[in-house]
């Protein structure tokens, strides 16, 4: 199985095509901190991001994209020293999916958003860096740019189902550059353990059998090394044991379960790997500080992280 895949089906995710931006002359617009993953990608000319609390902006020239994954406000515009406007009346006031700011067309971002289920921002946001920025020069942006001209485009003819077909393009997009972070060697967490050659394998085997009982022993086998290899490589790159990682994978597991509603815990517990109820209860309490019945008493089916 593959972990990214995993993580992402388990999040729920799903991407949302917000109106595109026009800019031109004199414009700077401040938009509200996004609770998901924010993408945007430069079709025409070029402007200025701002991020709350990232120190140096980023300047995006045309072809550029860049994911915004945490939680704080953020300022695009085309002259720095210009106050910025609020992006709400600005999109508020768009007229066929087209939101103006400034004067003239000089500018136009395309933009999309991503929603998760409540476990988003410790399973896949806190492992990402506050920004993502994938400049048109590198080559996997070629790719990028092409499924921002075929959602560009689905937008523009409004052909039957074009919504849909944009939010999948800008799903697969959110994939595109999570890889791109994971090539670029810059990840953490278990992010990182994906592209290591040692972890990666154990990482893998895990999610592919989750209910196995595993050994670190076995694991060192799968990753073709000693157990004691694997259990310091897997700690210093993913930041805790691979027994660890697989507990808190299970409880993940069993959790998204239990917001499903249907399953008994005794179900859910034998599928996830664990021999009875009061041993997923003690797994499941000691990663989230709640026993399974109290989190499903809080738990609303389909409980979502908005972008």
């Amino acid at each position: 199985m593959d972990p990214l895949a995993d993580v992402l089906a388990l999040l729920g995710t799903t991407g949302h095509v917000s109106a595109t931006l026009a800019a031109g002359g004199r414009w700077a617009v401040r938009f509200p901190p996004p609770a998901g993953i924010k993408f945007n990608a430069v079709r025409r000319g070029h402007c200025r991001l701002r991020v709350d609390g990232v120190a140096a902006p980023i300047d995006l020239a045309e072809g550029d994209c860049y994911l915004l994954t945490r939680p704080v406000s953020y300022v695009l515009a085309g002259a720095a020293e210009l106050p910025p406007e609020p992006a709400e009346p600005i999109f508020t006031a768009a007229t066929g999916g087209l939101a103006r700011a400034g004067t003239g067309d000089e500018v136009l971002l395309v933009g999309a958003a991503f929603t998760f289920t409540a476990r988003a921002r410790d399973l896949l946001l806190d492992s990402l860096p506050p920004v993502i920025h994938v400049p048109a020069a590198l080559p996997e942006a070629a790719a990028l740019h092409r499924s921002v001209v075929e959602i560009d485009t689905e937008l523009r003819q409004a052909r039957a189902g074009a919504t849909l077909v944009a939010e999948h393009l800008a799903l697969v997009m959110l994939i595109r550059i999570l890889r791109l972070h994971l090539d670029r060697g810059r990840p953490t967490g278990w992010l990182a353990g994906l592209a290591d050659p040692v972890v990666g394998p154990a990482l893998r085997a895990m999610h592919a059998r989750p209910a196995q009982r595993w050994t670190v022993a076995q694991l060192a086998g799968v990753a073709a090394v000693s157990r004691s290899t694997l259990a310091a490589r897997f700690r210093a790159v993913v930041g805790r044991g691979p027994l660890d990682y697989l507990t808190a994978w299970r409880v993940e597991l069993a959790a998204a379960r239990i917001r499903r509603g249907g399953d008994t815990l005794a179900t859910i517990a034998r599928e996830v790997g664990y021999g009875s109820e009061s041993a997923l209860s003690v797994a499941f309490k000691r990663v989230t500080g709640r026993s399974p019945g109290a989190y499903r008493q809080s738990a609303r089916p389909g409980d979502r992280y908005p972008a």
